[in-house]
This record gives C-alpha cells, sequence and structure tokens, in this order.
C-alpha cells in the first residue's frame, strides 16, 4: 500500500501532498501503526480530521534532535507521547529485569526508544524547535503529571511536565484539549495564556501560585483549587504522600472535580478539571477516520505484535467505574463509560470484511471492560454529583444502570454481518456485573467464546481483595457456575482460564498460601499469574510506597523483597515441579511445612519427592 494513505512521516511524504509546513508534529515511541488503538496516532488522525495538517515521528533515533527535525518546523506545536504504554513499564518487568522483547517495536526489537522516553524527545523537541509549544500526552504523562513514586528508581519524582521543561500536559483522553489547543495557538493566542483549558497542566512561578495556595478549598462543593501537598513534603513524609493519593483519587471526575495546584519548590503544577467525556457522536466521529489499519509500509514484514493483538479487535468504549487499587484506566480513561453507537462498530465490522487477510474472525469486541458498553449511571443529576471512588464496590450501586441488553444486540448485530463466522469478547468481562444477567452469559458461552475465557478474581482473601476494590470470590464462583452450565448446555467443552495477582499491598505469603490451596482445592492451575507492578498514581502503588491505605491511613503489610514474591507466585504454581524448591522454602519461612507432603491437605511434595521423579533439588 502506499505511503499517502498514511500521515506523512518523511520530507518526500509532505513533497507529494504538496505541503510546505505542517501545523502539528506528533512525536510517539511506539511503531506507526495507523490504527485507533494506537493513542497518539488517533490524536493525529483527529487534529488531522479537523482540518490540520499532521505529520507523526516514530521512535525517533534519540541521539541528537536531527530526526525529530526531518519533517521541519511545524506552524503550531509538536505533541510528544511514550506511546501506549509508560516507557519504563514497557522496559522493565516487576522483578526489575529488561524485556526481552516490545511489542510496540517492529519486530519485537527492544531498546528502540529511551527509558522515560516522554523527558528525552521533550527535550530533543526543545532543542529541534526553540520557542515552539511544547505539549505532552499520553499514558506515560498523563500518570506521571503531580509528584509520584516511581518503581523502577524506588524514589518519589516530579511531576513530569517540570522535568520536561514542557509548555502543556494534555492528561486522560486528549480530543477535546488537543483540539483547543489547536484552535487558540492557530488563533495567535500565546501558549502562556492557555491556562483554562480542561483536561491539561501547566506551570506557575511563585508569584501566580501563592495567592491560590493561600485560598485553598474547604468542602467538595468548593470549586476552588484543591491544594496538595507539596513535593517537598510528600518526598519526607510518607503521610503526606498518602493524603495527595486520597485527596487527588476525589477529584478526578470530570463533572465534580475541582483544579488541582502541586507545589514542587518555587514553582507550581496547575492542574485543570478533566475534559467532559466524549458524546456518542463524537465516539463514533472518532472511529470514522480513514485509518488503514496496517502498520506503516516502511517496516515491510517486521511484525509488531501489539498490532496483530488489536488487528482484528474493535472499541466499543472507554473508561471503567470499577476503581481497582491496581490499575490506573480510572485515572486516566476516567470512571464515565464512553460508548460508540452500534452503526458505527457495524461500519467498521464491515470495514474489517474488506481487509486483506481478514478471515471471518473479530478478535475482540470490547474495550477496558467488555461488558460496561453503555452503562452509566440512572440519574444524570446524582451522576454530576457523586463523588464514589467505584460504581461497583464495595457494592453495586443502587444507581448505576447494569442492563447488558445493548451490548447483547450488538453482538448478535455483529454476527450477523457478511463474511463474520466468529465474534469472540477478548477484554476483561466483570464478573459481578455479568452474574446479574444470565442471559448475558449465555450469549458469551454459545457465541463469544473460543474455548476459553480470561477473567480476573485475582485473589481470594477477604481481606486482600478489599485493599485491591474487587468484588468476592463469590462473585466469581456464581459467575463460573453460570457460564459453565450455559456451555454445557450448548454442547461446548470450554472453560474459564482465571487471573491472579502476586505481592499486592496488604497480602503476606500466608494469604497466598491459602489462595493455593483454594486453586487446589478446584483443580484450578494457572499457566500464568501476574507479579503486582507499582505503576504511577494507582491507589495500590501509594500502599505499597508508604505502607498505609491512603483512604483510611491504616498500615498495611507490603511485600517489597524480590524473591518473596517469586515464592508467592511458586506457591500459586504449586503444580509445577520446577517451583517446588521455591515453594517450600515458602512454606518454611511462615512456619507451615505441614503442607509439605503427599497427602490431600498438601501443597507440594517433599525434597525427595523431586528426586524420584527424576528432578534434582535446586542448591540453596
Amino acid at each position: 500500500m502506499s505511503s499517502r494513505a498514511f500521515l506523512p512521516t518523511t520530507r518526500d511524504d509532505l513533497r507529494v501532498r504538496g505541503v510546505s509546513e505542517l501545523d502539528i508534529l506528533i512525536v510517539t515511541g511506539d511503531a506507526y501503526v495507523d490504527h485507533p488503538a494506537f493513542g497518539p496516532v488517533l490524536i493525529a488522525r483527529f487534529l488531522e480530521g479537523q482540518g490540520y495538517r499532521v505529520g507523526l515521528i516514530a521512535q525517533p533515533d534519540w541521539s541528537g534532535p536531527q530526526d525529530i527535525a526531518r519533517l521541519g518546523r511545524p506552524r503550531l506545536f509538536v505533541g510528544v507521547s511514550a506511546g501506549n504504554l509508560d516507557s519504563m513499564l514497557n522496559k522493565l518487568t516487576a522483578q526489575k529485569k529488561v524485556r526481552s522483547e516490545d511489542p510496540y517495536s517492529p519486530g519485537g526489537l527492544p531498546n528502540a526508544r529511551p527509558n522515560r522516553a516522554t523527558l528525552v524527545y521533550a527535550n530533543l523537541c526543545r532543542q529541534a524547535f526553540p520557542g515552539l509549544p511544547v505539549v505532552l500526552g499520553g499514558i506515560e504523562a498523563s500518570l506521571r503529571r503531580i509528584a509520584h513514586y516511581d518503581y523502577w528508581s524506588d524514589q518519589v519524582r516530579r511531576s513530569i511536565l517540570l522535568d520536561a521543561k514542557a509548555d502543556l500536559l494534555v492528561f486522560g483522553m486528549g480530543e477535546r484539549a488537543a483540539l483547543e489547543i489547536a484552535r487558540r495557538l492557530s488563533a495567535g493566542e500565546p501558549v502562556g495564556h492557555l491556562t483554562d483549558i480542561r483536561g491539561t497542566a501547566h506551570v506557575l512561578s511563585r508569584r501566580d501560585w501563592q495567592p491560590l495556595a493561600l485560598a485553598p478549598s474547604r468542602t467538595p462543593s468548593d470549586r476552588r483549587v484543591v491544594v496538595l501537598p507539596s513535593f517537598e513534603s510528600v518526598c519526607g513524609d510518607l503521610k503526606a504522600f498518602a493524603s495527595m493519593t486520597r485527596a487527588f483519587q476525589y477529584e478526578t471526575s470530570p463533572h465534580n472535580g475541582r483544579p488541582l495546584l502541586q507545589v514542587h519548590g518555587d514553582q507550581a503544577v496547575y492542574l485543570n478539571p478533566p475534559s467532559l467525556p466524549l458524546e456518542e457522536a463524537d465516539m463514533d466521529a472518532l472511529y470514522d477516520l480513514p485509518f488503514v489499519r496496517k502498520p506503516h509500509p516502511g517496516y515491510r514484514s517486521e511484525r509488531i505484535a501489539a498490532f496483530e493483538t488489536v488487528h482484528h479487535a474493535l472499541v466499543t468504549m472507554r473508561g471503567c467505574f470499577g476503581g481497582c487499587t491496581f490499575c490506573s484506566i480510572t485515572e486516566h480513561e476516567g470512571r464515565v463509560i464512553q460508548s460508540r453507537s452500534e452503526d458505527s462498530v457495524l461500519r467498521e465490522v464491515r470495514a474489517l470484511t474488506r481487509l486483506e487477510g481478514f478471515k471471518g474472525t473479530v478478535s475482540d469486541v470490547g474495550g477496558p471492560t467488555a461488558n460496561m458498553y453503555k452503562m452509566r449511571c440512572v440519574d444524570e443529576a446524582i451522576e454530576r454529583a457523586c463523588r464514589r471512588l467505584s460504581c461497583i464496590h464495595p457494592k453495586v450501586c443502587d444507581n448505576l444502570g447494569t442492563d447488558h441488553q445493548p451490548l447483547i444486540q450488538l453482538l448478535r448485530r455483529v454476527r450477523q454481518v457478511p463474511g463474520v463466522r466468529n465474534v469472540f469478547v477478548a477484554s476483561g468481562v466483570r464478573y459481578d456485573l455479568a452474574e446479574r444477567s444470565p442471559e448475558f452469559v449465555r450469549e458469551l458461552a454459545l457465541h463469544h467464546t473460543g474455548g476459553q475465557l480470561s477473567v480476573a478474581p485475582e485473589h481470594t482473601s477477604p481481606e486482600v481483595l478489599g485493599k485491591m476494590r474487587k468484588p468476592s470470590i463469590e462473585h466469581y464462583e456464581r459467575f463460573s457456575e453460570l457460564f459453565c452450565k450455559a456451555s454445557h448446555d450448548a454442547g461446548k467443552d470450554q472453560y474459564l482460564v482465571p487471573y491472579f495477582i502476586v505481592g499486592h499491598p496488604g497480602s503476606t505469603l500466608q494469604d497466598t498460601l491459602e489462595l493455593a490451596l483454594y486453586l487446589k482445592k478446584h483443580g484450578l492451575r494457572p499457566r500464568q499469574v501476574q507479579e503486582f507492578i507499582p505503576t504511577p498514581m494507582a491507589v495500590a502503588t501509594c500502599m505499597y510506597h508508604t505502607g498505609l491505605d491512603p483512604l483510611t491511613g491504616e498500615p498495611l503489610y507490603v511485600a517489597r523483597d524480590l524473591r518473596e514474591k517469586r515464592m508467592m507466585k511458586a506457591l500459586l504454581f504449586y503444580w509445577d515441579q520446577e517451583s517446588w524448591p521455591l515453594a517450600r522454602e515458602a512454606l518454611h519461612k511462615i512456619g507451615r511445612s505441614d503442607r509439605i507432603g503427599r497427602g490431600p491437605e498438601c501443597l507440594v511434595p517433599p525434597d525427595w519427592g523431586a528426586t524420584r521423579t527424576g528432578h534434582r533439588p535446586l542448591r540453596r
């Protein structure tokens, strides 16, 4: 396919289009895949659709500014994003080991982007285009917009806006903010005047922030600025860090979130309230943009794993009102569900069927949580006033509409599109919502599961689940019963694949043992177990760093030792002989050697059992 169908990436692309100057340049740490699942590309296409000339620089050479400057100086601004993932999470595992592959790079090549890519790219942009407004965006910037704990350096870092020396930071889903920035700059307004755009942050000098800091908000209804504990205080005081996290959590609603201010030395970061959510027509317009849905032809045949995952998948909605403490979706995408219309999704399905290589299977219909499609508060006035951190924890709110009928209807219509043979739901399914709709579970089992369905109960301990803000294991069991019965009635041999987390704040080795015994009792042998990774701005990350629950102030246990977390994982792999030595070490450590043996109440066999099966005991 001709590169002309893609956004311009070279001077030759500009000449072919008869363009002498760009309006906006977008720099991204991901490979250039022209697909709406790639956030920086979505913003670039959106701005192009609004009439701006937009170019894209993907994974530039960061040894100097020359590569970033190859399209010339844009007229309005340069937007900088690390890509779809935080660059440090993209590079390092929970054990702080370098990942062998980068799914967002051609051929899975690692090291195609620098550490802390947003900072490096912003610095290069300032060198390449002196005086040009630099605007940060994407998940790395969004989740580092205030002082935050950085797991990989084990320290509290400043707002990324200050370290990048950028003019503005767009947080959350950035369409509205990016468009307003472009319009106002195009109208001749200086970037220093763009201080009132929702969903953006900017830097204030002492002269400007002092009057605001002296008159903080005192009540939730007060629209004055909320002053967070300063960077200096959260660096040295764990209680201040927990207080910052708590205060921030209550200001993330687009309907009633207030402006935030955080002092960093002589400067301060000022955050406007979050952007208002997109309406259905706006969401439809986004996905009607002319995406090629392929990697740039310059990559030739190099495989890009992240693209293959979404190539034949459909995004129906964004946002999540679950509020899980270990997840940052709420802080980035918001709690309000923004859904597309059925007709918009069907237009995309029909476009999929015309793609080269499409063989009739839609790999996913969903979003952050597939079965939250078109769900929202039943009363708009209540929704605008509500300050709950989760609509479904500790129980499903009585004011939340949980009707699955819109999703059922959508899935049925997608199945009927000519050329479509299979339609799967591979996104996360919130089972405490799904169990409220046996009809949805039947449809899911009968038509939309390809042999196995992934769900995430995460743990069995009520205390740990409470810290995660996840439903009790009984909800998972009820959903499992519904799903397995529906599969049996349909004559299908399919099953659930449950996901679990080890090392979450509040979880001990004893808790993990109880989880392992639950798995053994129910004949579950997990193939993948996630180690908790403290990502910037998540509530659980605050728990990990401070040892405190920021909402209650109560202390809680935190597993910080990397070997202890490996022991936790080994307990859940009780069935795997390679995990037995570490599992035994864990059991000895907590005084539960009674669980080592061959009886039904035991978890792993004794050392001599491994030798008899031909496996050499691990030397310690």
